[in-house]
């Protein structure tokens, strides 16, 4: 059923309800006005007769001749004109006039006016104490008032309120509809709008012009809001499977050479149980290293398609000063023999990812580590944090870990970054950078490779942004969603793309490459 018929008929029926009520209400004060006006009549009339009834009552209690009480009854009819009298003495009852019959009960006082009932005729029936001044003889004066007037007066006020209900109903209806149906317009145009809108088959979405009528822009609105909510999903599921395929894909390719090499080993252990102690604990170390080097790569793979894939709503306060001591902490138990210099100042809770930002640094330390050596000495690996003001007035966290090995030639500071790129002779699965560099990116910051401070070695610089208190940030100097999203330090939602896993390897992003949302802001060569 349309909306405007159902308008349409419920106004036809709330009207002659309300048209009903209120000649209801109409007949019940029309009533009191009739009952009001009779009740004043007999009031006037009862101060009239008053004196002839107690006349009348004196003239038969002193026994007067015949002719006298016949004088005295008649004045006492005259004086009433319209109205029933009876008058109740000790000696009888005198009765002249339109009144209800003798069976009818009267109550012993009606000072107020009442309505008495003889069958179908109503009275309305006013009593008077009448006492005697000189003689004492008392006595009870009734006035009655036949209700027909009324009754018929009620009668054209009912018969006129059912006629205009009657009359109302259908017109009501009809203008009702009329109304309603001009009314619901720009709601059939937005539901024709829509009803040809197939997200799945179509990428064309509601354009909607604002119609005055707020249920229906607030409708529009909501349908385009879930329409667009639909499109992310769609977007985000898309990406999650591509995701799944690119893990298996690059999974099988990366997998083959170290499963090969450890289906070799296994065939020499099998083929020759006699090998030598000095060959087979070879072996065996040799088996070891790709088994570390397999479950090193699934995990990186994992933690690659995390980041694809994490949601805004995982965000939240981080403070990166317990993460870097965290980490450099469980690196030094990890490699007792790495000397590491930790010097952390003040830095605002950044808003981001906790395993994401735990990510960054632990792979700069780990990659520092394996890669920070200078022949025969042990890695030396520094860390330090700060908080630094940018160009645009905003606040940043700069994570700068620096090391003492040979150093990363200009020419290979962007590829160090790309999915699967391993040095020579590197134990590492050619991921760890390339997890930085994804994170990095998640949290809108920015990354460079640059020379050690003091010439030797390299030193990784991430510009993570914050937000303090005076930036109108909120709690804590967190900004939250919706600030800066120009790449630099303003704090922004994830990227909207992210297909690290997909296409970082096969479409590095060069320096000149304007930034998108899916690649760290610039691998910039430049030397301190």
């Amino acid at each position: 059923m349309k909306l405007s018929t159902r308008i349409a008929l419920a106004v036809g029926i709330t009207v002659p309800l309300l048209v009903l009520g209120a000649g209801w209400l109409l007949v019940q004060l029309v009533a009191a006005d009739l009952h009001t006006q009779q009740d004043a009549h007999l009031r006037e009339r009862a101060a009239v007769v008053a004196g002839n009834a107690r006349g009348l009552l004196r003239a038969v209690a002193t026994d007067r001749a015949p002719a006298v009480e016949r004088a005295r009854e008649r004045g006492l009819y005259n004086a009433a004109l319209d109205v029933g009298i009876r008058l109740i003495g000790p000696d009888g009852t005198a009765s002249g006039g339109p009144q209800p019959d003798v069976s009818v009960p009267l109550p012993d006082d009606a000072p107020e006016p009442i309505t008495v009932r003889d069958g179908d005729t109503g009275w309305r029936a006013l009593s008077v104490r009448i006492t005697g001044r000189r003689n004492g003889v008392d006595g009870t004066l009734w006035l009655f008032s036949p209700d027909t007037t009324s009754d018929e007066q009620l009668g054209v006020v009912r018969t006129r309120v059912l006629t205009v209900a009657g009359v109302t109903a259908p017109l009501a209806g009809l203008l009702a509809g009329a109304v309603a149906a001009r009314a619901t317009r720009p709601l059939r145009h937005l539901q024709q709008r829509t009803s040809g809108l197939d997200p799945r088959s179509t990428s064309t979405r509601l354009e909607h012009a604002p119609t005055g009528i707020a249920e229906v822009d607030d409708l529009a609105r909501t349908l385009q809001t879930v329409l667009a909510r639909y499109d992310e999903q769609a977007a985000r599921t898309a990406e999650g499977l591509a995701t799944a395929r690119s893990f298996s894909a690059a999974a099988s390719h990366e997998l083959r050479t170290p499963l090969m090499s450890m289906r070799t080993n296994l065939d020499i252990l099998a083929d020759h149980p006699d090998i030598a102690v000095d060959d087979r604990v070879e072996v065996l170390d040799d088996l070891r290293k790709e088994h570390e080097r397999l479950l090193g790569l699934l995990m990186m793979l994992r933690e690659l398609g995390r980041g694809d894939l994490v949601e805004t709503d995982t965000f939240g306060p981080v403070d990166l000063t317990e993460i870097a001591e965290a980490s450099t902490a469980a690196l030094s138990r990890r490699h007792p023999e790495t000397s590491f210099a930790l010097d952390c100042e003040p830095v605002p809770a950044i808003h981001g990812w906790e395993p994401g930002l735990r990510t960054i640094v632990d792979n700069l330390l780990v990659n520092a580590v394996l890669h920070g050596r200078d022949g025969a000495r042990p890695a030396q690996v520094a860390v330090a944090l700060r908080a630094s003001a940018e160009r645009d007035g905003r606040c940043a966290a700069v994570l700068t870990v620096d090391d003492q090995g040979p150093g990363i030639p200009d020419a290979a500071r962007e590829s160090v970054f790309e999915r699967f790129h391993r040095g020579p002779c590197s134990p590492g699965s050619g991921l760890g950078l390339t997890l930085v560099a994804q994170q990095v990116a998640l949290h809108r910051g920015r990354i460079r490779v640059l020379d050690g401070p003091d010439g030797t070695g390299t030193r990784f610089e991430v510009r993570l942004p914050v937000r303090d208190a005076g930036a109108g940030g909120g709690p804590d100097g967190l900004g939250g969603p919706g600030g800066g999203s120009d790449g630099g330090v303003g704090v922004g939602p994830p990227p909207a793309r992210r297909d690290w896993m997909i296409e970082t390897a096969a479409h590095p992003r060069s320096p000149e490459q304007p930034a998108d949302g899916g690649r760290p802001q610039g691998f910039h060569k430049e030397r301190s």
